[in-house]
Parts: structure tokens; sequence; C-alpha cells
């Protein structure tokens, strides 16, 4: 293995995270996978909120307990924790010099904390020009709402994700649901790792840093993606379908006689598969379902027909019979269920960092292949405090 393979693409850089509990921790484990070195900043005997977010928490080699919660090790691999008050001017201190050294910073203070510690983008600019400054906040640097805090929950809300997720109106268990992960700051995190890397790239022409601004409200208006469109091209306000999809049918979920499993039509051909594997080959030919449009239209005289005709067999006796017709169907899985699936263990997706107090410590792995400078999982994630001597001793020279 080459040494730049084993150093990772981004082992060049340096992060300084400020971030505490998911969007920006999220962003910072990226690309720590990607080889970064990332020093994150904790409060000096709290630590990140997420690390008393249990139960779960990890269990140690014998099987005891410890105050490592699961939340947290989900999005702090590879990374150097370092307590550093930064109300003091001690600590305020020393993240200028971090931030000096750095080429990037993250944080998620409220609009204008940052500036109460000079640790703003301006000021910390002049120290560092080259410095990428990425904050995250609910509803970004600027607008009406700038100062108020955003959580997931609520901006899932405020985004109009919850709108369209959910059983519809007059259903059973009807009303606006969540996604059952804080999937905004998943996506929130995604898009400043997209943003950083972005600065990063014309800052090899410039010699340049700049600030990103990632909002919550943002991510969230952006990503509704084909419903957000089917408002602003089509002037249809989206509703709730439950698992059905406003532009594809059938693209659903199914009662079948021994529980439940999903089908996927994603073209004509395939729906006329679909419904000669059900036994009613005809409708392919009806004018009504012969096209996806026009199954979208008559979507509430189809479903009911192919739903009869499912409650016939079980779930495996289904997908058996739809992969065999090339139809895309599949089980509706639980978290265990995924972890047992052969095709997840190809791929690494769960895999072993161990841990100080857990040698055993499985983690979700990173979906990102890269055939030459592949993602690394060079350390679990840190106790608190854990590297606070040797990276401020570093900063000291000593």
């Amino acid at each position: 293995m080459s040494d730049q393979l084993a150093r990772g693409a981004l082992s060049h850089l340096q992060v300084l995270d400020l971030s505490r509990v998911l969007a920006g921790p999220w962003a910072s484990q990226i690309l720590a996978d990607l080889g970064a070195e990332v020093i994150k900043v904790e409060r000096p005997g709290a630590g990140d909120d997420t690390r008393g977010w249990g139960p779960p928490f990890m269990r140690d080699a014998d099987g005891n307990l410890t105050g490592e919660s699961a939340y947290f090790l989900s999005t702090n691999r590879g990374k150097k924790s370092v307590c550093i008050d930064m109300k003091s001017l001690e600590g305020q201190a020393a993240l200028r010099e971090l931030a000096r050294e750095s080429d990037v910073l993250i944080e998620n203070f409220k609009v204008g904390d940052a500036a109460r510690f000079g640790l703003d983008y301006a000021s910390l600019a002049e120290l560092n020009p080259g410095l990428v400054y990425c904050s995250i906040t609910g509803f970004g640097q600027t607008g009406p709402l700038k100062d108020r805090p955003g959580y997931d929950f609520l901006v899932q809300a405020m985004g109009g994700l919850m709108s369209v997720t959910g059983q519809p109106d007059g259903a059973d268990g009807a009303g606006p649901q969540k996604v059952g992960v804080a999937l905004t700051d998943i996506m929130t995190g995604l898009y400043a790792t997209i943003g950083i890397q972005a600065a990063l790239a014309e800052r090899e022409r410039s010699g340049l840093g700049q600030h990103v601004d990632l909002a919550l409200l943002d991510v969230t208006a952006a990503t509704l993606a084909n419903q957000a469109s089917n408002y602003l091209v089509g002037d249809m306000n989206p509703t709730r379908l439950g698992n059905a999809h406003p532009n594809i049918v059938p693209y659903q979920s199914f009662v079948v006689a021994d529980g439940h499993l999903i089908v996927a039509v994603g073209n004509d051909q395939q729906f006329a598969r679909f419904a000669e594997a059900l036994g009613l080959a005809d409708l392919a030919e009806d004018a009504r379902f012969a096209t996806n449009a026009t199954r979208v239209e008559h979507r509430q005289t189809l479903v009911p027909q192919l739903q009869r005709a499912m409650l016939e067999r079980g779930r495996d006796d289904w997908l058996g019979l739809l992969e065999q017709a090339g139809v895309p169907a599949g089980p509706i899985n639980t978290v265990a269920d995924v972890f047992a699936e052969p095709q997840i263990q190809s791929r690494g997706l769960q895999v072993n960092v161990p841990h100080p107090l857990n040698p055993d410590l499985q983690l979700v792995g990173n979906p990102i292949k890269l055939s030459r400078t592949p993602v690394t999982y060079r350390s679990a994630p840190p106790t608190l405090g854990e590297h606070t001597g040797a990276v401020l001793a570093k900063l000291r020279g000593g």
C-alpha cells in the first residue's frame, strides 16, 4: 500500500471542528474518513451534547456499561478530542492559533456568537486568509429568521418535509410524520462537505478561503426535489401519500398474506410484467393503465385491483416471483435485517473500529468507494479530552 493511499485523499488537510450534535460532526466525520486530521473541540467536563444522549451506551470488553453513547459514536470516529474553554481568554487564544494552522473550520454557533469570542470568519480570515470557514445554523447567516435556534425536527416541519411524509388524510394513522432519522441534519452535513470541498478546490487557484453558509431550512427546501418541482413547475401543492409515489404508479408498499413488501415499477414494460405476474395481464392493455401518466391519473381505480391480487400470496413467494419476472420489489427490513443482509456485509457497511474501552466496537461504514485512496478508519470516536495534552503541547511547540 502506498503512503498516499494509506493517508487518504484529504490527508493534507487539518480541520478544526467547533460544532456539536449532528450536522457539523457528520461533515467532519466524512472529512476524517477521507484522511483529514480533525480536531474536535469540546467543553471541559461535559463535551458534545450527544455524549449524554443515551441509552444505549457502549459496553466495554467485559460487558460493563461505559459512558460512551451510541449516538456520539455514530458521528465522531477518526477525530481528536480536545477540551478547551472558549469563554476564557486562554482558550480563545488557543483556538485562534489552531485556526491559524487549519485549512477548514466548522462551527454551529448561533448567529453572532462566534464574534463574541473573536472566532468569527472575518476575524480568523485576517490570521489565516486561506481558511475555509463553514457555519451551520437553522436558518442561515441572513434573513428574518437568522437569530432563531434551529433543530432538525422543527425544520423538517417548517421546510415542508413532514407535509409530504405520513399517511394521507382519511387513512389509519393519518397525519404528518417526521423521517425516522434526523435527515435534515444529515443532509446539511453532506451539503456542508460539498461546499467545503468546493471552496478548497477554488483555493487551489486563488489561495484564498471563504465563508460557507449552510442552513437546515435551506437544505430541507432544496431536498424536496421532485415534490418542490411538482409545486414550482406543475402548480401542484403535494400532499401525504403514505408509501406511494406522487409521480409513479405503482411505486408503493402492498399488504400481502403474511406482511408487507414494496414494488417499485419504474416504466411501462415493468408494469406489464407486474400485471402478468399478478394474473392481471389485461390491465396493461387498458388505456387507463397503459402508461405511467394514465396510471397516475387513475391511481384510485388501479391500486385496489393490484392490492387484492397481492393478498393471495406471502411475502417470500411474491419476492421470488417478481424477481423472476424482472419487477423491482423488496422486503421492508428492520435495522437488524439490514446488517444481516449479505450485500451490506460484502460492501463493508459494518466495520470494526477498535475503541480503548471496547476493541470489538462495531460502527456503520462510510459508503464512499475510492479506487486509489479509499476511506480509512484510523481511530475510534475519542473519549472526552483524549487528545488535549498532545494537541496543545504541539501548539506550544512542546
